[in-house]
Formats: structure tokens, sequence, C-alpha cells
């Protein structure tokens, strides 16, 4: 097996390599602030993990490839903010990751995959965005991996896979607490005490379910708003050995996106989240419908003058 850390690799290394036959993992996710018992890297150790097993899994499964997993770009937008939280505008991130990209791609690799572990929209649509681009400009495949898969698991969409994986049935309580889960709770909990146990505050056990309304999450920061400890969900019922049946459904899904890529089975645009199909979410929206509206309304108020001096013109 041929896993490599780029960071190792010498320039005459890298070269040696049969760029066919060698794919390159990217994780990308921010630090951000998850309530009083959590890490501010979680989303950077869920989305590493993922890109080391997702280069285990290749090399095993195709004899002869070779994996390189870069270093985690600690990089992401549309987070809460708190003591922690480190982020970059979603535009900012878009050319980041696009410049990472395109520098690989004219390094000659051919298969470029984006891990990530930040559920935040506009962060997704930035990686998704970037992914594109870098493969219609350099004629390769880069993907961003994690779009609808995480968000179909956060979203209670393999109950009955994990209830294979656990060799038990979800309790109603945990069934409650999965369909509502969304930031430091039973999922991101349940990971850390799998993966980091020892940076797991105790008071995991004691903080109470937190719910949210969606018109609460359309308020920006709202898990810390009005005393909020910044988390979202239910820590309490954490398990270690429900992040390692998810762990394994979410690698066997997102490796099978990576076989019908490579394969050519499938497109890039196969994973991406269910934001970027909305216009708002997409970097250049903003800019380009202010620039439509200045244009409007210039082309509003020429008009107007026009009208204006062509009245004035047939008057006696």
């Amino acid at each position: 097996m041929t896993v490599h850390l780029l960071e190792e690799l010498s320039t005459r290394g890298l070269d040696a390599l049969d760029r066919a036959r060698t794919a390159v993992f990217l994780t990308v996710s921010p630090l951000e602030q998850h309530g009083p018992h959590l890490p501010v890297g979680v989303d950077a150790f869920t989305g590493r993990m993922l890109a080391e097993s997702l280069a285990r899994r290749l090399v095993e499964t195709r004899p002869g490839w070779t994996a390189v997993l870069a270093p985690t770009l600690h990089l992401g937008s549309f987070a809460f903010q708190a003591s922690g939280t480190v982020t970059v505008r979603q535009r900012v991130l878009r050319a980041v990751v696009t410049d990472c990209g395109a520098a690989l791609a004219r390094a000659g690799f051919r298969w470029i995959f984006v891990a990530n572990g930040h559920g935040g929209p506009g962060h997704l649509v930035a990686l998704e965005e970037a992914s594109r681009a870098v493969s219609r400009r350099h004629g390769v495949t880069m993907a961003s991996l994690t779009g609808s898969l995480v968000w179909s698991l956060i979203r209670g969409g393999y109950v009955e896979r994990l209830q294979a994986g656990l060799g038990r049935p979800l309790s109603a309580e945990e069934r409650a607490a999965l369909a509502d889960d969304s930031h430091g709770g039973l999922w991101e909990t349940s990971v850390m005490l799998w993966l980091r146990p020892e940076l797991v505050d105790e008071s995991y056990r004691t903080l109470p379910g937190v719910r949210y309304s969606l018109l609460d999450k359309l308020r920006p920061n709202y898990p810390l708003r009005n005393g909020g400890q910044g988390y979202a969900g239910h820590p309490a019922l954490a398990d270690p050995a429900l992040a390692r049946a998810a762990h394994d459904i979410v690698v066997a899904d997102t490796y099978a996106l990576v076989e019908g890529l490579l394969d050519g089975r499938l497109r890039g645009r196969a994973g991406h989240s269910p934001f970027y199909a909305l216009p708002f979410l997409r970097t250049r929206f903003w800019p380009t419908a202010g620039l439509g509206a200045l244009a409007l309304l210039g082309l509003t108020w020429l008009g107007r003058r026009a009208l204006r001096g062509s009245g004035r013109g047939g008057s006696p």
C-alpha cells in the first residue's frame, strides 16, 4: 500500500509518481467553536479522518495506485463566531481552493478529491465551485466529495444502515436526536469520543439537549444567541460506537463516488450538496446581482431622460 504525505515528498519523489494512477486528497475545514465541550478543530479532524480512510481504501482496492494526502487547509466560511473560530470570506475560500487545485493540476495530477467536515452552506458551495472551476480550466477531475453524503447522514438518511452497523436498534430518543442534530451535538461529540476522547470535556454528559426552530436557524450565530452555549443537538447521548458505524457508511458511499469518478461513470457534480442549486449561495451571486441592479437603474434613468427630452422637443 502506498499512501504518501505531500509535505514529506521531494520534487523528485513527486515526479516519479504515475499521474494517471495517483489521487490527491485535500482536506479543507475551518477552526470553529463547537460548544463548551469540544475542540475548535472538530471539522478538521473529521475531514482528515475521511481523507485518510479514502486514501487507504484506494490503494487497497486498486493495485498500482498511489494516494497523496495534502496538508489540511484550516479554512472555511459560514461558521458560528466565537473564541477560536477562524473564517475567511466565501469568495476567498473559493479562490484559495481553486489556486491549490490549479497548482496540483499544473503539476500533472489528474485526480484531486476534496474532503471536508464542515456543513456551512456557503462553505460547501465554495468547495464545489472551486472544484468545478479547476476541472473545467485544466481538464482534470477535481471533486468535493462530502456535500450530499454528509448532509444525508445529518438529516437521518442512514438510520437502517446505522442500526445494522451497531447491531442494535436506535432508541426513540436517539432517533429524535439524530433528526434534529446539527452542531456539536450527538454526531460530532460521538466522533470526537471515538477519534480524540482526551479532547472531549466530561461536561458533555450533563449538557441538556437543545433544539432550534427553522426560524431560529435563519439567524446568524443562532446557537450562541440569548445565552446559548454554541451547540445544537444532544451531546449527552453521544456514543463512539455510533461514530464508528457512521464512519463505515460514509466511507463506503464516498468511495463509491470516488470510483465512479475514476471510472468515468460519474461527473464531479454527482456529490454536490443541495445548496449548490441555490443561486444566492454562489460566491458571485451578490456582486453580479448588484451590478445587474445598477445597470437596470442606469437604463431606467436613461429611458426616463429620453422620454422627457422627447416630450420637450414635440411641444409648440
